[in-house]
């Protein structure tokens, strides 16, 4: 069987090895559920960068920026990291610039994997059936909140586990434990994520609908996979 492996926060992610993995990078709240959203509205590209300076730099090169800090929508950007940002029909063909506080830094440092995917609850049905069509061991890479753990990765992490398990063998405890805990918690997911420490911020910011259309399982049939510096979509 092949191996699927979880990496809790990417302060860890130099002890594991990336060489011929195929790495899920995961920021459910909310870079990776945008992500998903915009490839779903037919952006071209997304640029995911570690700095505002980077995103500013595209930009004067034709890029729209997007992105956060702390939560927030960056002043002087043309969108901040909502899902709902990248739903208008005027992002058709658009290359984005992308940097937020966990899930662009996240991406770039996946980057030496064989392949760099990008997960989210919206698209979890999409990834688990590429993953089980290649013949690649997985990485499970959770963004987390500042290089420390969150809840709401961890819990993808356990959906997309559940969904591999009669295909992968669960190489660490950590993905046994985020296979677990998302089993326990599954037929409330809502209620229990909105307990955790980033939810919370995010409705300190009157976000509540962010939260709930990220928690939606299986909304888009579509992967979008790290290509040279840039996400495309692959399906």
């Amino acid at each position: 069987m092949r191996s699927l492996t979880t990496c809790v926060s990417p302060q860890l992610l130099p002890l594991h090895d990336l060489t011929d993995k195929t790495v899920v990078v995961v920021d459910v709240l909310r870079a990776t559920s945008s992500m998903i959203t915009a490839f779903a509205h037919h952006v071209e590209t997304i640029t995911p960068v570690p700095t505002l300076a980077e995103c500013r730099m595209l930009k004067s090169q034709g890029y729209v920026t997007a992105g956060e800090r702390g939560g927030q929508k960056v002043q002087g950007f043309d969108l901040g990291n909502s899902p709902f940002d990248f739903m208008d029909h005027q992002l058709h063909g658009a290359k984005l610039a992308f940097t937020t506080t966990n899930g662009s830094k996240a991406i770039v440092l996946a980057s030496e994997a064989k392949t760099v995917l990008i997960g989210a609850f919206l698209n979890l049905m999409a990834t688990a059936e590429y993953l089980i069509a290649k013949n690649q061991p997985v990485l499970i890479l959770c963004a987390g909140w500042k290089g420390k753990f969150n809840i709401e990765d961890t819990l993808y992490a356990g959906a997309l586990a559940g969904r591999l398990s009669n295909h992968f063998s669960f190489d660490d405890d950590a993905t046994l434990a985020a296979a677990t805990l998302y089993k326990s918690v599954a037929s409330n997911l809502s209620e229990f994520l909105g307990r955790s420490s980033h939810a919370q911020r995010l409705m300190g910011f009157e976000n509540q609908k962010d939260l709930e259309f990220c928690m939606e399982h299986d909304k888009y049939m579509i992967n979008a996979a790290l290509q040279e510096d840039h996400l495309v979509r692959i399906n």
